[in-house]
């Protein structure tokens, strides 16, 4: 089942997908959230769908507007105190056709802004899968967003590439109408402003952000977004372990073995895939592997590639789309990108250069003879793989292996449900299915025990889980709770979740201030009396401690803490004493004349200065 990824946001002082971390199992998570870290950068994550709660104007409103409570179409709008909005990716459904393909973008307009431009402060796009960027060409050229939109130097490389062969999938082989052009794709990326990981973006005086290695994919960044003391991580997908071409999950403070650590399960899995596909092509079955072009197929054919070498196999392996030499051309390129173990190696062999990976011509379809082939896109839900399957289905001796998660509305998804015996791909086709069924699990995501890891490293107040299955971001959120006593939420799509938030403020203190402060080390030692300021604490004063002073605020001043006898003269007014006597014993005598009493009395007077 499909983990959450997680997000973690934080005011203080991530995933850090930040909004959200990442999914495990097939699958990938996502969080939106905002803390006030106990230490160290914030990280956010999704959380619950309980709605909008009421909060002040300083509160960070996290506006779900895709993968709440659902997997695919990530899109996640975060608004900080002062307006700033950031839109943490734009992503599309493969399992819809209709308007819930994308986001619900009116939703932005609703505080009366004129336009998306004038809703939006920027949008940032983790990565090049279609679930985080398919609907950035919509918002951008159909829908006239016109602001900034940031991503990492390979995502915007092969972007282009992903939403163009999906345009045509949609377009050329299924017939649905175009939601965008390939000219609109091109001028949506001309739009678009590289980043590099751990560069600090000033999108404008107040809002910045940073973007730090992601794993997952070539090119995966989870984003940290500051305003003011205000502060988020949106973790993207993201990986805690490496696999054979890319690093781990990388941000600050991160513990080094997390980085290093592979679980047995992965080699498990590794060595499950290999034999079932051994197994098929021994018996001369043809296996079928839908994948999308760019990601887990480098990985798959990397581990084939390898096996076919060591087991000296002559059998043919195929990739189907001409898509894939041009993401191998760019997955060399951008080798700076990869694992250290690539790095290390590429110079004597790269490793993208497969010696047993061939292209596949349509005209093979039919050929007799077992052979592995890769086909576009995954998940079945189209175009070359979906003509492929139709083909292949109906015989015993052929494999179809679903390497990670489908989501739901896909022929994947129906295969990972059951053993069907019969797929209806409309109400005139359908397709008998025999063939034999494995799902493995090489999903590029971190697992819940990832998630549990990054988001108690980074100790953010609260996070909200995105881009899950119900039930398990419902299981998550208790551990995050129970275990790491943090808030944490999984709102729906078109939820809004608002966070509290704190304001540090900066205030000035005087010298005699400081002085005061250094008092206790500096009184015994001559040598330490004279104390010099500058920028920093002087030398010999305490960096803990207390004391006493009056917090003087004063309008458009900066607040300066000062000592009580700087007070007056602070405010240019004289200093003024009243002295007061103490009273001294009165008699009285009363003395009686006749009718009359005359009384006496002696007082002290009291003297006032």
């Amino acid at each position: 089942m499909r983990q959450p990824n997680q997000l973690a946001t934080s005011l203080a002082a991530e995933r850090a997908s930040g909004l959200r971390a990442g999914g495990g199992g097939g699958g990938a998570a996502r969080k939106v959230a905002e803390r006030q870290l106990r230490r160290g950068i914030p990280a956010w994550s999704s959380a619950g769908g309980e709605g909008r709660s009421g909060g002040g104007a300083m509160d960070i409103e996290c506006l779900v507007l895709g993968a709440g409570q659902e997997v695919g179409k990530s899109c996640v709008v975060v608004t900080f105190g002062g307006g700033k909005r950031v839109m943490f990716d734009c992503g599309m459904h493969m399992g819809h056709r209709d308007s819930r393909r994308y986001p619900d973008f009116d939703r932005l307009l609703a505080d009366g802004a004129a336009d998306y431009t004038a809703a939006i402060s920027c949008v940032v796009i983790t990565h090049f899968h279609l679930d985080h960027i398919g609907a950035l060409p919509y918002f951008t050229e159909v829908c006239g967003y016109h602001g900034p939109v940031y991503m990492t130097y390979p995502t915007k490389a092969l972007a282009p590439l992903m939403l163009e062969d999906y345009r045509k999938v949609m377009v050329d082989h299924r017939g649905e109408e175009e939601q965008y052009s390939y000219e609109d794709i091109l001028r949506c990326m001309r739009k678009v402003i590289p980043l590099d990981l751990k560069q600090t973006i000033q999108v404008d005086k107040d809002l910045s952000i940073r973007a730090y290695y992601a794993g997952h994919v070539l090119g995966a960044a989870m984003i940290y977004a500051k305003v003011g003391d205000a502060a988020i991580v949106y973790t993207g997908d993201y990986n805690m372990t490496p696999d054979r071409h890319l690093g781990a999950a990388q941000i600050d403070r991160l513990k080094s073995t997390y980085a290093k650590t592979v679980r047995d399960s992965k080699h498990a899995r590794e060595r499950e895939f290999l034999k079932a596909v051994h197994k098929c092509v021994s018996g001369g079955g043809k296996v079928l592997i839908p994948a999308f072009a760019l990601g887990r197929a480098q990985e798959l054919c990397i581990l084939l590639d390898d096996y076919w070498e060591r087991m000296n196999l002559k059998i043919p392996i195929y990739f189907s789309a001409g898509l894939t030499i041009q993401a191998n051309m760019y997955y060399k390129m951008l080798i700076g990108w990869t694992s250290q173990k690539i790095k290390n190696s590429y110079t004597v062999h790269n490793p993208f250069d497969f010696k047993h990976v061939c292209h596949f011509e349509r005209s093979f379809i039919n050929n007799p003879g077992p052979c592995v082939l890769f086909a576009t896109p995954g998940m079945i839900s189209g175009g070359f793989s979906l003509e492929v399957f139709k083909k292949w289905a109906p015989s015993e001796k052929n494999l179809v292996t679903l390497p990670g998660y489908c989501v739901a509305g896909t022929i994947g998804h129906k295969l990972m449900s059951g053993k069907p015996t019969r797929i209806d791909i409309d109400k005139d086709t359908h397709i008998d299915v025999r063939c034999q069924i494995h799902q493995l699990s090489f999903s590029p995501h971190t697992d819940s025990k990832g998630i549990m890891d990054l988001t108690e490293f980074l100790s953010p107040s609260h996070v909200i889980l995105v881009h899950g299955e119900k039930p398990q971001m419902a299981f998550l959120k208790e551990r995050i709770e129970s275990e790491l006593g943090m808030q944490c939420c999984y709102p729906a799509n078109n939820e809004t979740v608002s966070i509290p938030t704190s304001q540090n403020l900066k205030i000035n203190a005087t010298e005699k201030f400081i002085a005061s402060f250094c008092m206790d080390e500096t009184e015994n030692d001559p040598q330490k009396q004279n104390l010099n300021f500058g920028g920093d604490m002087p030398q010999g004063c305490r960096t803990e401690g207390v004391a006493e002073g009056v917090l003087l605020m004063e309008k458009s001043k900066t607040p300066k803490i000062l000592r009580e006898d700087e007070l007056l003269h602070s405010l240019g007014m004289e200093t003024h004493f009243v002295h007061f006597e103490p009273l001294h014993p009165s008699s009285i005598e009363v003395k009686h004349t006749g009718e009359s009493a005359v009384q006496q009395s002696s007082l002290e007077h009291l003297d006032c200065e």
